[in-house]
């Protein structure tokens, strides 16, 4: 199994990415494990959803180049790319909060998948950013839309143009990440959730409603979408199809 799902004793629900050894990179399985956790975070009981990913090497890695290098037309590509963009939608407008927490680093895709939790928390010292670019391709699921709904338009615009790493500290100075920690993840998560948690999952659900209407009046989806569609052109460029190849020869 590429995940896992537990509930926590303070009434949060865990998913994580179990394929350290892939750095966390998703694969259809993570997919549908997201999934599957965004559902059973919607059971009434459950105050927030917590992402992360198994080791301190990675939080996620983005798609798994190793299972996605066999699309190659802007068909094949686009299959997957709405389906993680849909994922990552329905994750962005779960009723209750979500948070990122990231002990190792976020590359790609893995950042697309922070971006959609409403708060992120990274380990002091790990490196992010939205590589796509070098890559000969856009982000694809929607991170680039959702980043735009989230931070300065300026800050957000260069850090996919530039396609670069980034530290944590840059990132919690600008306002993407929202908390730094150095040692236990799970218990810097718990401290962070504290106050949140002890009030009732009703009040929290009403707050971010505010937010998921001003998403919907604002057709998010419909610019996601649009997104998910350029990626997929880009997809099937001979740029990005060498850059495949590549990245698997090193493999």
């Amino acid at each position: 199994m590429s995940y896992i799902i537990e509930k926590q004793e303070k009434g949060y629900l865990l998913f994580t990415i179990t394929r350290s050894e892939k750095r966390n990179a998703i694969n259809y399985e993570v997919m549908d494990g997201l999934a599957e956790a965004i559902k059973k975070s919607m059971q009434g009981d459950i105050k927030a959803l917590v992402i992360t990913g198994d080791g301190e090497r990675a939080f996620c890695s983005g798609g798994d180049l190793s299972v996605f290098h066999s699309l190659h037309t802007k068909e094949e590509a686009y299959s997957m790319l709405s389906k993680m963009s849909k994922i990552l939608y329905s994750l962005l407008c779960l009723p209750i909060p979500t948070v990122a927490l990231m002990s190792g680093a976020a590359v790609g895709g893995g950042m697309e998948l922070a971006s959609a939790c409403d708060f992120r928390l990274a380990r002091s010292g790990v490196k992010a950013g939205f590589v796509q670019g070098k890559q000969a391709i856009t982000t694809g699921w929607g991170g680039g839309s959702i980043l735009a709904e989230k931070l300065p338009a300026s800050f957000a615009m260069k850090l996919l143009m530039e396609a670069e790493l980034q530290t944590a500290e840059f990132l919690n100075n600008r306002g993407f990440i929202d908390a730094l920690f150095e040692n236990d993840p799970l218990k810097a998560c718990e401290e962070f959730l504290d106050k949140l948690l002890s009030n009732e999952v009703n009040v929290l659900q009403s707050y971010k409603k505010v937010w998921i209407r001003k998403w919907e009046e604002t057709n998010l989806r419909e610019r996601i979408e649009e997104e998910v569609k350029n990626c997929a052109i880009l997809w099937e460029s001979d740029a990005h199809l060498e850059y495949v190849q590549k990245f698997l020869s090193k493999k």
